[in-house]
C-alpha cells in the first residue's frame, strides 16, 4: 500500500502545511478580507463580491471551512458565513512563531 508523503512529516507540520494551503490563493485571502472588513457574518451569496463564478466561490469557501478559517451555518435557503475570530488568531500566532523559528537575522547565503 501506498504512503502519502505527507505521513512522513511531523503532525504540527502537515496542520500547519493545510493552514498555509488554504491561505495560498488570492481568492481566499479576498474572501476573508471583504468578510474581515464588513465586520460582521455575511448571509447570502459572497459570489456576487468576487469576480469569480459562484461555483469557484463556493469552492474556495470549502477549503476555508475545512481549515477552520470560516464558519458556515444554513438559515433558510441561505448560508451565513462567519470568520472565525478563536481560530484566525491561533494561526496568527502559529504562523509568527513559525517565522521566529527560521531565525533569519542571522542567516548568510554565500
Amino acid at each position: 500500500m501506498v504512503q502519502a508523503k505527507t505521513s512522513l512529516f511531523e503532525t504540527d507540520l502537515s496542520r500547519k502545511a493545510l493552514i498555509f494551503k488554504a491561505l495560498a490563493h488570492p481568492a481566499r485571502l479576498n474572501i476573508l478580507q471583504f468578510l474581515a472588513q464588513t465586520q460582521t457574518c455575511i448571509t447570502g451569496d459572497i459570489s456576487e463580491e468576487l469576480p469569480l463564478g459562484r461555483t469557484t466561490v463556493n469552492q474556495h469557501i470549502k477549503e476555508l471551512k475545512t481549515a477552520g478559517l470560516i464558519t458556515g451555518h444554513k438559515e433558510g435557503t441561505t448560508t451565513k458565513y462567519c470568520l472565525n475570530s478563536e481560530k484566525i488568531e491561533e494561526i496568527s500566532i502559529m504562523l509568527g512563531s513559525f517565522l521566529g523559528q527560521l531565525n533569519i537575522k542571522d542567516y548568510k547565503c554565500e
